[in-house]
């Protein structure tokens, strides 16, 4: 599959601009670790647009994300690449082995924490620094959702410390700031 067969695919089940949004900031966070860490940037772009593609049809587990792989399993998608998906929600208790099974886990709830604190700075993503995100996280009210947790293990089995994974992040939105509404 395509990254265009991807996105066109997303945009067939998610209608909401928010989700879309969220699924462009995990292909950008996550194709910019496929750089770093020496993957096939169309194909983990493929994965960070689809792995909340069955969000708005399915918004609990275990419907999201089983019925979405079998959905895309019917479009073809790889095995790996459905278990790399399953992976990144962890009540399916499906490893996460590879590099990009790893990205996409340590990237999904970041790269939504980010969006939701740029998205209320006068100057949303232009100057985000590590600091303001950290400080937000510390805030239980804010984005309350929000996994920290997650957010903290994600970075952990990816084996970056958390300043770092945050200021990687930062710096693959802000590349992608025009398509992601900034």
């Amino acid at each position: 599959m395509t990254r265009q067969e991807a996105y066109d695919l997303l945009c067939t089940y998610t209608k909401s601009d928010a989700l879309r949004k969220h699924a462009l900031a995990v292909e950008a966070a996550v194709s910019a670790y496929a750089g770093k860490l020496g993957g096939d940037r169309e194909e983990w772009s493929v994965v960070g647009l689809l792995h909340d593609f069955d969000y708005e049809m399915y918004p609990q587990f275990p419907d999201h994300p089983m019925k979405g792989s079998e959905l895309l399993k019917e479009r073809g998608l790889s095995e790996e690449l459905r278990r790399t998906i399953l992976s990144h929600v962890p009540a399916t208790n499906v490893p996460r082995e590879t590099p990009l099974a790893k990205a996409l886990f340590a990237c999904d709830e970041l790269a939504g924490f980010i969006m939701a604190v740029a998205v209320i700075r006068p100057n949303k993503i232009a100057d985000l620094e590590v600091s303001s995100v950290k400080k937000k996280l510390k805030d239980k009210a804010f984005a309350r959702a929000v996994s920290r947790e997650d957010i903290q293990k994600g970075a952990e089995q990816l084996g970056v410390p958390l300043d770092e994974h945050i200021g990687f992040v930062i710096a693959a939105l802000k590349e992608r700031a025009a398509a992601l509404g900034f």
